[in-house]
C-alpha cells in the first residue's frame, strides 16, 4: 500500500511539474500559450479516453501488472519528452504519458482502498494525501529542475517513476485476477446511473475551472523564473494537502459532503473571477491562486469519496467512468483558455472558468438526495437510494 502511495505522489507530481516551465517553454520554443497548453490537453484527453479500457486490462492481467504497465509507460514517455526540441514532440510524448497515467491512477485508487486497514474513509484520505503531496512538491521540483533546463522536469519524473516502479515490483504482493472480466463498455454503462453521471458532470465542470487555473494562471503572474513559479504553486499545493487531509474530514462531519462542496465551488468561482478582474496585477493573481488551494483540497477528498459512495458498480469501474468524464474537462480547458484569451483578452478565459465552477453547483444539487442518502449509516428507504448507498457500507479491507 505504501509503495503504491509513493508512486501516487510521483504520479501526481506530473500534473503540476510543468507549471513553472510553461512561460519558459513558450519563450524558448517560440510557441503561444495555447500551443504550450496542449501539454495538458494531450496528457489529460488521452488519460480520459484510456480510462475506459483500464478495467478491461486490469481484469485480465490483475491490478499489480496493470500498475506496473502504467509505470513503465510513464517512465518511458516522460523521459522521451525531455529529448525533443519542439512543442509538437513534447505534446506527443505527453499523450503516451497520459496512457500510462490512466492505467496507474485508476488502478492505484482501487489497490489502496482494497489494501488499507483503516477503512474506506482512511484509504481515501491516504490517496488524497498522496495527491496533495504530489501536487505540492511537483511545481517546486519542476521549478528547481526547470531552472537548470526546461528538459529537467521531464527527466526528473522519469527517474522518480523508475524508483516507484521498482518499489511496486518488490513490495506489492501479487494481486489475484478478478473472477469476472470487465468489458470495454462497462464504464460507459455505469454512467447510466444517475448518481455517478451527476458527479461526473460536476467534476467535468470543476476540472474545466481547475485546469484553467493550473494551466493558464502562470502567464499573468509575470514570473519568468521557474523557481519563483515553483514556490507559488508549492504554497498552493501545501494548502491543497492540508485541507485534503485534515480540513475535508472536519467539514464533512460538521456540514456534510454536499453542503461543503456547494461552498467550495462558489469559493473557487469567486477566486477565478477575482483573477479575471485583477489579471493585470501579478500580486492579485498569485494570492488568489494560492488561496484556491484551500477549496481544491477540500473538493478533491470529498468528491472522490462521494463518487465511490453513490456508485452501485465495482470501485475500479466507477473510478474509470468518473475519470473519463472529469479528465475530458481538464484536458480541453487549458487549450480553450488560451484560444479564448487570444480571441478576446486574458480576463475572459478566467471568467469562463469561474462560470464553470458556478454551473457545477446546480448540477451537484440535482444529485443532492443521492449523496446524503449514501452518507447515512443506515440503509436508505427507497429502492434507488438503497442501491446507491450499498457500496458505502462495504468494508474497504
Amino acid at each position: 500500500m505504501w509503495a503504491v502511495a509513493f508512486a501516487c505522489v510521483v504520479s501526481f507530481m506530473g500534473i503540476g511539474l510543468v507549471d513553472p516551465i510553461l512561460p519558459v517553454l513558450a519563450e524558448e520554443l517560440e510557441a503561444t500559450p495555447a500551443q504550450v497548453s496542449l501539454l495538458f490537453t494531450s496528457y489529460l484527453v488521452v488519460t480520459a479516453v484510456a480510462m475506459l479500457g483500464v478495467g478491461w486490462v486490469s481484469s485480465r492481467i490483475g491490478a499489480k501488472w496493470t500498475l506496473i504497465l502504467g509505470l513503465v509507460l510513464i517512465v518511458v514517455f516522460a523521459g522521451l519528452a525531455g529529448t525533443v526540441d519542439g512543442v509538437d514532440g513534447i505534446v506527443g510524448f505527453r499523450a503516451g504519458w497520459g496512457l500510462g497515467n490512466a492505467l496507474f491512477i485508476s488502478t492505484s485508487l482501487a489497490v489502496i482502498v482494497g489494501s488499507a486497514t483503516g477503512g474506506f474513509a482512511g484509504a481515501i484520505i491516504l490517496y488524497e494525501t498522496a495527491l496533495g503531496l504530489g501536487i505540492a512538491v511537483g511545481p517546486l521540483l519542476g521549478g528547481v529542475l526547470g531552472g537548470i533546463s526546461w528538459r529537467g522536469p521531464f527527466f526528473g519524473v522519469s527517474a522518480l517513476m523508475a524508483i516507484a516502479l521498482v518499489a511496486t515490483l518488490v513490495f506489492l504482493p501479487p494481486t489475484p485476477k478478478p473472477e469476472k472480466k470487465v468489458s470495454l463498455v462497462a464504464p460507459l454503462a455505469a454512467l447510466r446511473h444517475r448518481g455517478l453521471l451527476t458527479m461526473g458532470i460536476m467534476a467535468l465542470l470543476y476540472n474545466w475551472g481547475f485546469f484553467t487555473l493550473l494551466g493558464y494562471a502562470p502567464y499573468p503572474m509575470g514570473l519568468h523564473d521557474p523557481l519563483q513559479l515553483g514556490w507559488v504553486f508549492f504554497a498552493w499545493g501545501i494548502l491543497v494537502a492540508v485541507f485534503a487531509v485534515w480540513g475535508a474530514p472536519w467539514a464533512q462531519r460538521r456540514f456534510g459532503t454536499a453542503a461543503t462542496l456547494y461552498v467550495n465551488l462558489l469559493g473557487l468561482g469567486i477566486l477565478l473571477a477575482v483573477i479575471g478582474l485583477g489579471v493585470s496585477s501579478p500580486t492579485v493573481v498569485i494570492v488568489a491562486v494560492i488561496l484556491s488551494g484551500i477549496f481544491v483540497g477540500l473538493n478533491n477528498t470529498l468528491t472522490t469519496q462521494a463518487v465511490m459512495l453513490v456508485s452501485p458498480v465495482e470501485r475500479p469501474i466507477a473510478s474509470s467512468a468518473y475519470g473519463f468524464v472529469r479528465f475530458i474537462g481538464g484536458g480541453l480547458a487549458p487549450f480553450a483558455a488560451g484560444k479564448i484569451a487570444e480571441a478576446t483578452e486574458q480576463s475572459v478565459a478566467f471568467y469562463v472558468g469561474a462560470a464553470a465552477f458556478l454551473v457545477a453547483i446546480p448540477v451537484l444539487a440535482s444529485g443532492h438526495r443521492l449523496i446524503t442518502a449514501a452518507e447515512r449509516p443506515e440503509p436508505a428507504e427507497t429502492a434507488e437510494t438503497a442501491e446507491t448507498a450499498a457500496p458505502s457500507l462495504q468494508p474497504a479491507g
